[in-house]
């Protein structure tokens, strides 16, 4: 493949995999490229990440793409012919393999010395010969895990610690730091054999193919629903920042917005004294306006980890309603505003919330109709002209009523209303969902990421 080709193909997968790349920063990249040594991987690696990513969350999505556009080589780093694998009896310990034996001595002194080319040197012959498929084996393919297991690196970490502290006190500042910095290393291992993996991959097939399968979407594009454990974390993390930069953006927003509409009879007035030429307008004072926010959470199992994202966004944004309110329901509903107090933690807010609200009246399964007709009943003046509402849920109401005369008395009152759902809109009316049903009343918008939420809530505020 020309170089012009990988550069086409590169920006193409940076931009499949969400991030935002346009023309002007790919001529960029390319006109550095004519000024750099290209034998200089690392060069090239910088002068693409400089010109092309904009957020340190888009880095990982970066490199990952850049090593299978850009490989550190091309096919096989075996000195020669893959070595016979001795065959382990089943249930019984490893057989002698004098191969993956020297493999880890070598290991053990790269790992002490922190020689990051030696290892990817160790890297690539210890994939050629553990990395693919055996003869026999029905698909032809490469496996980090197989490498993994032929290396064994975590189980040098013992003898690592032994001589890098010759003789110290165990258990102080100096062994927490060497099993830190050794635990980086072995870290990076890992990484060496994942790429290099792929690399082999994408020559075998192609690396478009390897890219889909290999590349996760950015932090913000990540769908709530179906985080894992650790892209929550990150999400909790990466919310704060969010809300900042919102903030930044919304101000600016109403500074420049402070002129009114046009005074159309003030501005021909004055015209006349240029011979009808309007070289000045005139505009009618801007009535300052912050909407009250009113909303309603669905925060069942299925969509609880929705809920907590869109709460600890908004109320990261309080500055910019004059009033927040939330009521939160699954088949009965309360007011938690409470538990959102300026200052406290959001994540606790939402424990404490499933614990000690009343949410739950006989099934715990959702029901939006009850809902809706609960909120008419016990707060009939909670939204008004001013208000803002919001409603977050899936809108599965479990075939249960939907009280859709109570909704659209709420949405006629207030002076916006608008409902997230976090669900695809290909799944919207499979099964009990409601969905057309509410978007007739309530305009309905598909939110499943933090890119989707921060985009409605400018607009909203």
């Amino acid at each position: 493949m020309a170089l012009l080709e990988r550069h086409v193909g590169f920006l193409d997968a940076l931009r499949g995999a969400g991030l935002p790349v346009s023309l002007a920063e790919g001529l960029d990249a390319a006109r550095a490229l004519t000024v750099l040594d290209l034998v200089d991987r690392q060069a090239m690696r910088a002068a693409y990440a400089a010109t092309l990513v904009k957020r340190p969350t888009h880095r990982a999505t970066f490199d990952t793409l850049f090593d299978l556009w850009f490989p550190a080589a091309i096919g096989d780093g075996a000195a020669g012919p893959p070595p016979e694998r001795p065959e382990r009896p089943r249930g019984g310990p490893r057989p002698p393999d004098p191969v993956a034996d020297e493999m880890r001595e070598r290991l053990f002194d790269l790992l002490l010395d922190g020689d990051e080319a030696g290892m990817r040197q160790l890297v690539r012959e210890a994939v050629a010969a553990y990395g693919r498929s055996p003869a026999g084996a029905p698909r032809q393919t490469w496996s980090a895990y197989t490498v993994g297991a032929a290396l064994d690196p975590r189980t040098l970490m013992a003898g690592l610690l032994r001589a890098v502290l010759a003789g110290q006190e165990r258990g102080g500042l100096a062994e927490r730091t060497a099993r830190r910095t050794l635990e980086d290393r072995l870290t990076a291992l890992q990484d060496m054999i994942t790429a290099e993996v792929r690399r082999r991959l994408a020559e075998d097939t192609s690396v478009e193919r390897v890219a889909k399968v290999a590349v996760r979407p950015p932090l913000e594009n990540i769908d709530i629903l179906r985080a894992t454990r650790a892209d929550l974390a990150e999400l909790r993390r990466a919310v704060h920042p969010l809300a900042r930069r919102l903030a930044t953006r919304l101000a600016v927003k109403h500074k420049a917005g402070r002129r009114g509409r046009l005074d159309f009879r003030r501005t021909v007035r004055a015209s006349l004294s240029t011979g009808g030429v309007p070289v000045r307008t005139y505009h009618r004072p801007r009535r300052p306006h912050k909407p009250e926010l009113v909303v309603l959470c669905d925060v069942s199992d299925s969509v609880s980890s929705f809920a907590h994202f869109t709460l600890l966004l908004a109320y990261a944004l309080r500055e910019q309603f004059s009033k927040v309110r939330v009521f939160a329901f699954i088949d009965n509903l309360d007011e938690v505003t409470g538990y959102f107090a300026p200052g406290v933690d959001v994540a606790d807010a939402m424990k404490r919330m499933t614990s000690e609200a009343d949410l739950v009246w006989v099934s715990g399964r959702t029901n939006y109709g009850r809902a809706f007709e609960l909120f008419a009943e016990r707060y009939p003046d909670v939204v008004g002209s001013k208000t803002a509402l919001l409603i977050l849920g899936d809108a599965r109401s479990n075939y249960g009523q939907l009280a859709l005369p109570a909704l659209t008395k709420l949405a006629d009152t207030a002076r916006r209303a608008h409902w997230l759902n976090p669900e695809p809109r290909r799944d919207w009316d499979t099964g009990d969902s409601a969905s057309s049903a509410y978007d007739r009343i309530v305009p309905m918008v598909e939110c499943r990421n933090l890119a989707q939420l921060a985009a409605f809530i400018e607009d909203l505020a």
